[in-house]
């Protein structure tokens, strides 16, 4: 789809593919945005708040304020697309699935989504449709490393919610209507044009920065996949670039490294320690709280194989290359701040 595009246009339109990011200026969606705007396409930015194009873009970028629950407000920003990037979710994220209007946001969208584009006229072809999933689906993990193959039994609301917008996308798929892909993504982390992540990784710096002890809720030899938001940014572009050869069907990203959390966080403690020209602040255990979900207690490790060998993508920023940048956006920002007060 990326060498012309596959709505016809009239004389004098411009002809290049149509891609439409919704949920732009989120964290991983800004940085989605930030990379597509590399490329000689239109690019039309979509979000409650209005998202800011970025600088020296070669994309014509088209800039959308819309409350993608109301379904005219939907059509109206996804009209002509070519392809869809939908990153769209709920305010609160996965810690808030089970709030008034989070099933709205996380699965109805998709379901009028797909149907907004299957009536959406004029297309040679299916328009793309990329969603974010979540590696999470799979409920508590079966084994080490997952690829994919695995039986999904989701353990929270949040994770119910993203099989069932999943499969709506399948669905939609194999009726001919969209040609949809979903990226199940691990643990993202870093910083991107829409700020910070909100996750453990950025929770540790904050503490580190602020002189805190790191606190773990297990032995510290629970793994997680980390992989940095740039990198993730970069596996939808892939994505795109090879939508016929994904289409149907979910495919697991992940660095494949299955980082040991207590090791994550003494490299926090030393890279802010590094900067600061201080001592590290400590790594410490401590009783989880009541609600901890068993998930929090379980590695994952994850292969990415069959996306790979379709793509060719592959992670490029190390785990402490992510954490040194982290950091020093962090630090940058906390400057500001102090700055201006």
């Amino acid at each position: 789809m990326t060498a012309t595009s596959a709505t016809p246009r009239r004389p004098g339109e411009d002809a290049r593919p149509q891609i439409t990011v919704l949920g732009a200026t989120g964290f991983v969606g800004s940085a989605v945005l930030a990379r597509l705007a590399r490329r000689d396409v239109r690019l039309r930015a979509v979000a409650r708040a209005a998202a800011v194009p970025p600088a020296a873009a070669a994309a014509g970028i088209e800039v959308v304020t819309a409350d993608l629950t109301d379904r005219e407000a939907m059509a109206a920003a996804v009209k002509g697309s070519d392809a869809v990037v939908h990153l769209l979710l709920s305010e609160g994220g996965w810690r808030a699935a089970d709030s008034d209007g989070a099933e709205r946001v996380n699965v109805g969208v998709m379901r009028e989504l797909t149907e907004v584009l299957r009536a959406d006229s004029g297309h040679e072809a299916p328009p793309v449709l990329v969603y974010a999933g979540a590696a999470s689906q799979v409920g508590v993990p079966p084994r080490e490393p997952l690829d994919g193959s695995e039986h999904d039994h989701p353990a929270t609301v949040y994770d119910r919610q993203k099989v069932a917008a999943e499969q709506a996308l399948v669905q939609a798929t194999e009726a001919g209507w969209v040609r949809g892909v979903s990226l199940r993504l691990p643990t993202v982390f870093g910083t991107s044009p829409g700020g910070a992540d909100r996750g453990v990784v950025t929770a540790m710096v904050r503490r580190a920065l602020a002189g805190e002890p790191l606190t773990m809720w297990h032995d510290g030899t629970v793994r997680r996949d980390l992989v940095d938001v740039s990198d993730i940014a970069c596996a939808f572009e892939a994505a795109l670039d090879h939508a016929d050869g994904l289409a149907g069907r979910h495919w697991l990203i992940g660095a494949g490294r299955g980082d040991p959390l207590g090791r994550v966080f003494e490299l926090i403690a030393q890279v802010v320690a590094d900067r600061a020209g201080t001592g590290a602040v400590p790594v410490v255990s401590v009783p989880p709280p009541e609600h901890a979900p068993e998930t929090d207690f379980r590695s994952v490790t994850i292969d990415s194989t069959r996306f790979r060998a379709v793509t060719g993508w592959r992670p490029r920023i190390s785990l402490r290359e992510g954490i040194d940048r982290l950091v020093t956006d962090l630090t940058w920002h906390d400057d500001e701040t102090t700055r201006r007060q």
